[in-house]
């Protein structure tokens, strides 16, 4: 069979090597550091383990769906997956806190009703009952299926969220914030649905309202957590493709696709070398305007703890801001604070982690050293004193919200998009994010099958765009198109 070359190895990279290799193809990882999972990073310290990037899964069925198709292990004897219940906890300047089931529809409405006042749960419900039909109506043409010229069109031209009846016409919201504000009619419950689309590296005052579908899956599908870190997901599929004959090249950094007859004939490496291939599947970053996708990073601060995880802590927390949006006033990022109840975490359960994390302006090289200033342009998150001043706002949000962390910390560290770009090759280290309809089409990917015959991308820059979920599914649509032909439309 033929033998293929995959640039990265990063999570939609690796989806693609396993399926690619079980449909008997000779496939070569080429990554140009010495660790697997791209955005999916851990840290290790003293005992401590951290998720450097995303930490907590939705819509697991992607990747149940690879474990079952490239072996005899599903995804659940490989990874010790838990529900996470409650989902989260929203907490608010003025001491007002929201616990939101996982797995419970009715128990999110009841939360809103009782939190936020008679009537949210039910305006929550109406809301997430739309972006139903939006996800319902993009799913498989936006996720499931390689981008066609017809979907693409479709795409840019309107955003499938439903118009709401005002009066006697029906109004489409432009934006996710104006329609939060619009349908939910109390600032507490747009804060919830704002900060959700935030963690995907959206802006809600520029997302188009149908970015709501997001929180219909985190809902619908429910939140879901590795023992031992989300980590433990990437070295799973890391040992499925060992285990399907896949070959990793680590500490080898492609540089271009080489090319014969007018298709992809392998890679040339940064020290010469030459790899031959019949195809290429490019998962790394790729240079060129308009290659790079999203507008924000994440600054993250790691914890190691003092003292045993308090009994009853969410895993998850989320702390807003003081002055919701409004009136023309942005809205200030919030913090969002895992806590997770994993003793493979720390040395012993005498400790505890917390990973504080906010989005932020990308990386910028000689840009301000401070975010009031670098919202537009980005910030060098190299300056001196820059990192800092994040992780000290976010540990001082989380002091104001009584969780108490300033004074068990035995240790720090810090991570900033400047930690991404280098780490991944991402130019500003931006959190891509997943492909949507609406808003004139910017939020679609370049395709997955190549202006060259033979080449292929997956990953965040690539469709279906940025996210666990939408990483497994680009591997899986860049294997289909390989071994079925370019005419593949899907068969998840």
């Amino acid at each position: 069979m033929a033998g293929i070359v995959v640039v990265g190895a990063g999570m939609g990279a690796l989806a693609a090597a396993a399926r690619l290799a079980t449909s008997g193809h000779r496939v070569t990882v080429v990554e140009r550091t010495e660790t697997v999972g791209g955005s999916l990073g851990t840290y290790r310290r003293d005992g401590f383990t951290f998720d450097t990037g995303p930490g907590l899964l939705h819509f697991p069925a992607v990747w149940r769906d690879l474990f079952l198709k490239t072996g005899r292990e599903p995804l659940e004897e490989c990874v010790d997956l838990r529900r996470v219940d409650p989902a989260t906890e929203h907490r608010f300047a003025d001491g007002t806190t929201v616990r939101l089931p996982g797995f419970s529809h009715a128990g999110v409405t009841r939360a809103m009703d009782e939190t936020f006042g008679s009537g949210t749960g039910d305006r929550w419900r109406s809301m997430l009952g739309r972006a139903r039909e939006t996800w319902e109506a993009t799913r498989r043409p936006l996720l499931e299926e390689p981008l066609t010229p017809a979907a693409r069109a479709a795409a840019e031209q309107d955003d499938p969220y439903p118009a709401r009846r005002a009066g006697l016409l029906r109004r489409r919201p432009r934006t996710l914030a104006a329609m939060a504000e619009d349908e939910l009619r109390h600032p507490g419950a747009a804060a919830v649905l704002t900060s959700t689309v935030r963690r995907y590296g959206l802006d809600p005052s520029t997302a188009p309202a149908g970015a709501a579908l997001l929180a219909y899956v985190e809902q619908t599908f429910g939140t879901w957590y590795p023992t031992g870190g989300i980590g433990a997901l990437a070295e799973a599929v890391r040992l499925r493709c060992l285990d399907r004959g896949v070959e990793f090249l680590l500490g080898a950094e492609a540089v271009r696709v080489l090319e014969r007859e007018n298709r992809a004939a392998g890679v040339e490496l940064a020290d010469g070398r030459r790899l031959e291939a019949e195809a290429v599947v490019w998962g790394a970053a790729w240079p060129g305007p308009g290659a790079v996708r999203g507008t924000r990073g994440r600054c993250t601060l790691l914890l190691a703890l003092r003292g045993a995880r308090p009994e009853g802590t969410a895993h998850r927390t989320v702390l807003h801001a003081s002055e919701p949006a409004g009136a023309g006033r942005p809205e200030s990022p919030p913090v969002t604070v895992d806590r997770p109840d994993d003793r493979e975490l720390v040395p012993d359960r005498l400790f505890e982690t917390a990973v504080l994390s906010t989005d932020v302006p990308p990386h910028r090289a000689g840009g301000p050293a401070d975010m009031s200033s670098g919202e537009d342009t980005g910030v060098d998150w190299t300056a001196p004193g820059a990192a800092e001043r994040c992780a000290e706002r976010m540990l001082e949000r989380a002091e104001q919200a009584g969780l108490g962390l300033r004074a068990r910390v035995l240790w720090q560290e810090i991570r900033t998009p400047a930690h991404a770009e280098r780490e991944t090759g991402t130019p500003g280290g931006v959190i891509a994010p997943p492909v949507l309809a609406g808003a004139r089409g910017t939020l679609l990917a370049p395709a997955t099958a190549g202006r060259l015959p033979g080449a292929y991308r997956v990953g965040g820059q690539a469709h279906p765009g940025g996210g666990l979920v939408h990483a497994g599914m680009s591997g899986a649509l860049a294997a289909g198109l390989i071994v079925e032909g370019r005419r593949w439309r899907g068969s998840y």
